[in-house]
């Protein structure tokens, strides 16, 4: 299980009202990972995710880039040991 992570994203930018927890979703379930996104109050996006590293890597490359309406100014990025406590991936 040494390839499993949990992992926090924060994404800043012109990142709300241009469907980029959608986005975050779309990508996050095709890649078979598991967690949450939710909009901050501060403008950001949170994405807290947790599954085989290489795909919550590929998760985070693509949050650098977001969906054609929005703006990725950057994405900051925690890893942490895996914690198994999420089942499905969902929008807050």
């Amino acid at each position: 299980m040494n390839d499993l992570v949990s992992a926090e994203f924060v994404v800043s930018g012109l990142v709300q009202g241009v469907g980029f927890r959608y986005f975050v979703y779309r990508n996050a379930t095709s890649l078979d990972l598991n967690g949450f996104v939710k909009n901050l109050s501060n403008g950001d996006v949170l994405t807290v995710v947790e599954g085989r590293k290489d795909r919550v890597e590929e998760l985070y490359n693509r949050l650098k880039i977001g969906p054609m309406r929005a703006y990725v100014k950057s994405v900051s990025q925690k890893y942490y040991g895996y914690q198994g406590i999420f089942d499905s991936f969902e929008i807050r």
